[in-house]
């Protein structure tokens, strides 16, 4: 069984994904509410939910651990790799790489949380591939508060769209990555306010593929299972998150509320 957390309902973007190129595998879905957003935390925080999440997870009975969440990559994924090292662990990185390596213009941009574009895997990534492409970061300012209420198509998260991509749009960038699992939600505005030849990078699919190759490597891939076997679990509130699934995945499974601890 394949364990996901994210801060909130972000990482339901890789579960939607996920879920339609491995039907056949049980996933169990937390949302850690009760401490979203994740972007404003520190590393030791986030270490410290990350861990506490990691031991739920493997508790209900997960194989594989996908941290659906960029910003709870960055700071605790290599943490968790040290404490599980028989465990798959899958992280989120932003796809600075691909946009790089395809620009035309030379300019790329970066949408993603404070804690993201601080974090030292950013900055590697980052670095690396400076002498390939003039990197432009920009936090995605609302973005997160955004998806977590299900406004995806009002007119202020127009706007508050607009002021995150506007910095990018002034340094001409053909590429714009998004770097946080809240963001694909919001992509159809992002696609709208952006000129048809930025492309936008989104590693929801890479990530994917990874999970499908570590769960082969390890032996842990699951038979076929009719129906599919999901489950969904919160830290903060069950019927927010009940009503997102609905609207959004339009899917009617319960949803298990979780005391934070």
């Amino acid at each position: 069984m394949i364990g996901m957390f994210d801060s909130g309902l972000g990482g339901l973007s890789v579960w939607r994904e996920l879920t339609a190129q491995l039907p056949d595998e049980p996933v169990i879905y937390l949302a850690d509410q009760g401490y979203c957003p994740y972007g404003g935390r520190s590393d030791d925080e986030l270490i410290a939910r990350a861990e506490l999440i990691a031991d739920y997870l493997l508790a209900q009975g997960a194989t594989l651990l996908l941290i659906a969440c960029n910003t709870a990559t960055s700071a605790a994924a290599r943490h968790l790799r040290l404490k599980y090292p028989a465990l798959p662990i899958v992280g989120m990185e932003p796809a600075i790489k691909p946009a790089a390596l395809s620009t035309q213009s030379g300019k790329i941009g970066v949408l993603a949380t404070q804690a993201t574009l601080r974090g030292e895997k950013f900055r590697q990534l980052a670095a690396q591939l400076h002498d390939h492409a003039e990197i432009y970061s920009q936090a995605g300012t609302g973005f997160v508060e955004l998806v977590e209420s299900g406004e995806l198509d009002s007119d202020n998260a127009r706007r508050t769209v607009a002021a995150a991509l506007a910095p990018l749009l002034a340094h001409n960038v053909d590429h714009v990555v998004l770097g946080c699992t809240h963001y694909p939600f919001l992509a159809p505005l992002i696609r709208e306010q952006l000129p048809q030849h930025i492309d936008i990078i989104d590693p929801t699919d890479a990530v994917v593929r990874q999970t499908l190759r570590l769960l082969q490597q390890h032996h842990c891939r699951s038979g076929p299972q009719t129906p599919p076997h999901y489950r969904f679990v919160t830290t903060g509130d069950d019927h927010s998150m009940q009503q997102f699934l609905q609207q959004i995945l339009q899917r009617d499974d319960r949803v298990e509320a979780l005391q934070p601890a």
